[in-house]
């Protein structure tokens, strides 16, 4: 019996093809896509804002064991008739504490996933390092695996958060929004894995998963544009693969996810 576990994090399901790309790595049968256990944030996985019931269940028969999201989970609004009943999906633990939804889940082998929403240049929420510090009071942090997506703009906010975090127990702190993996993946004082963003899963010709067209037509013109999910035949799939040891649960790797492939074409992927 291993006396590892292996955690794959799916940056940011963007649309479609986020979805697709998702599908192909997981049954593909590649090593590198093979864990104990599936995150992926889910939160632009419905035509690039929010998640329908249907995209919901379509994600959930790739084996994902958990959803996380952000900013954007309640864009969809029938968000309200599964969120409550999903097995596996948590939105950000710091909105207020009426909001429906989890905002942490325990699941087997005792990993526990968090989500928070970061506070500079992101809307109002609950302080993020309090409330990690009343979750890790409420619960015990020690004997299990604590993941956080750290949903957030600002590098400098999740590098800090990271380290404050490290110090309550928790064992890894994956940041996600922006949708531009970081080349930053370490393990902080041999205690806590982390990465400032994953980065993003869909289409490899785009603005972070949007078309040019519109993305650029807005930033010339100052004027509101409706953002369209990017169709290329090229996808992306970013994330981190994380190793943590069962005796102790802590990470001892991290590894990026970067693979690049194109649907017209046999073969490998390309890294």
């Amino acid at each position: 019996m291993s006396s590892n576990i292996s955690v794959l994090f799916f940056g940011d399901i963007v649309g479609r093809p986020g979805r697709c790309a998702l599908q192909k790595v997981l049954s593909s049968g590649n090593e590198d896509f093979k864990a104990d256990f599936v995150i992926a944030n889910v939160e632009n996985a419905s035509h690039g804002f929010g998640l329908t019931n249907k995209n919901h269940d379509e994600l959930l028969s790739y084996g994902i064991h958990c959803m996380t999201s952000g900013n954007h989970i309640f864009d969809k609004k029938d968000i309200y008739q599964f969120i409550d009943d999903s097995p596996v999906l948590i939105r950000p633990y710091n909105y207020h504490k009426s909001t429906r939804g989890l905002g942490y889940r325990l699941f087997e082998n005792n990993i526990l996933v968090v989500n928070l929403l970061g506070k500079t240049f992101m809307n109002p929420v609950n302080c993020p390092f309090q409330a990690i510090e009343d979750l890790s009071s409420e619960l015990n942090f020690e004997d299990k695996i604590v993941i956080v997506d750290y949903h957030a703009e600002a590098t400098a906010e999740k590098i800090s958060f990271a380290k404050y975090a490290s110090n309550f127990g928790v064992k890894a702190v994956i940041g996600t929004h922006t949708h531009v993996q970081t080349a930053d993946e370490k393990i902080i004082d041999d205690k806590c894995a982390y990465i400032t963003d994953a980065g993003f899963t869909g289409s490899y010709d785009s603005v972070i998963g949007m078309d040019f067209e519109h993305s650029i037509k807005r930033l010339i013109t100052s004027i509101p544009e409706r953002f369209d999910v990017a169709q290329s035949d090229t996808k992306q799939v970013n994330g981190v693969k994380i190793i943590f040891n069962k005796e102790n649960n802590l990470p001892v790797e991290i590894k990026r996810i970067n693979f690049v492939y194109n649907d017209s074409k046999e073969g490998e992927f390309e890294s």
